[in-house]
């Protein structure tokens, strides 16, 4: 009882913290800068510690992650025009590389490998939200965009509650009992069409609205209900990523950061796959 009044809470600020954000950019940035570094953190701190023979520059690498972030926030809003925003990146994953020359570890490939993992699989992903929050025209500076990238992370909570309902329920074939035992094939369903609906509500209220900042052509019913689907459908595969990886590495959390919930990657899981998947079709439904 004590524990689940404890994830209420955490889960209340979780979910309070993420809307209130996307009020400001400056929030938001700040906010999501913080919560890429808190994830870098951590993964290279599991993997340095659970995964033999792996020593990944923690510090070093979670600079330049955070720093990513933040280069692509300055891009996408327009208050820097100039590609080279990313070069000091750059340069720190040239180092990141020369480095294993002189440190003469056990095996720096796999270093390297997991170096870079922490960048793709976690830098990039969060550094989505930026192109989905900014409407960057070419002027000087870009409008804020609060609602779609918010969308991404409400159709993951509705997925979530939509698949622990109908798996509880009417849940019997498992859908990847390899690596999540608890997921169904019924709860699945059943959040994709907890999402369509959460989708549908969203468009009525924001993306059918004539004086809506979302973009002309994201105001259409079926480009709703289009996102809903590929973030329910890439937040699974994200959550069955983050925990093929626990398996892997023999761990049941990700850290205790967040008190009944975990760790960072516990809780973003999911949107380490949905946002790059969001992006990827708001351009491709754009060019339709």
């Amino acid at each position: 009882m004590k524990n689940l009044i404890v994830r209420t809470i955490t889960g209340i600020f979780f979910v309070a913290a993420i809307v209130i954000c996307f009020m400001k950019p400056t929030a938001m940035v700040f906010l999501f800068a913080l919560v890429t570094g808190l994830t870098i953190w951590e993964f290279t701190g599991l993997v340095n510690e659970h995964v033999p023979a792996v020593t990944v520059n923690r510090f070093i690498t979670t600079v330049a992650g955070v720093y990513f972030f933040i280069a692509m926030a300055g891009y996408c809003s327009g208050i820097t025009q100039s590609a080279s925003v990313f070069i000091p990146y750059l340069l720190t994953l040239v180092y990141l590389f020369v480095s294993e020359l002189y440190l003469k570890q056990e095996n720096p490939i796999n270093d390297w490998a997991y170096t870079m993992l922490s960048q793709m699989y976690i830098a990039l992903p969060f550094s989505c939200i930026n192109v989905l929050a900014f409407n960057n025209t070419g002027e000087l500076t870009a409008s804020f965009n609060t609602w779609l990238p918010l969308s991404v992370f409400i159709f993951l909570w509705v997925s979530d509650t939509g698949a622990y309902c109908c798996g509880s329920l009417l849940g019997k074939h498992k859908l990847f009992p390899r690596i999540s035992p608890g997921k169904s094939w019924e709860g699945s369903i059943g959040g994709g069409l907890f999402v369509l609906v959460a989708a549908a509500i969203i468009w009525y209220f924001v993306g059918n609205n004539e004086d809506s900042t979302i973009f002309t052509l994201h105001s259409s019913l079926p480009f709703w209900l289009g996102l809903g689907l590929v973030v329910c459908i890439f937040g699974t595969w994200g959550d069955l990523v983050e925990s093929l990886f626990k398996r892997t590495i023999g761990i049941k959390d990700s850290g205790n950061i967040l008190p009944g919930h975990g760790g960072m990657l516990d809780r973003f899981d999911s949107s380490l796959m949905a946002f790059p998947a969001a992006v990827v079709y708001v351009f491709t439904f754009t060019l339709l």
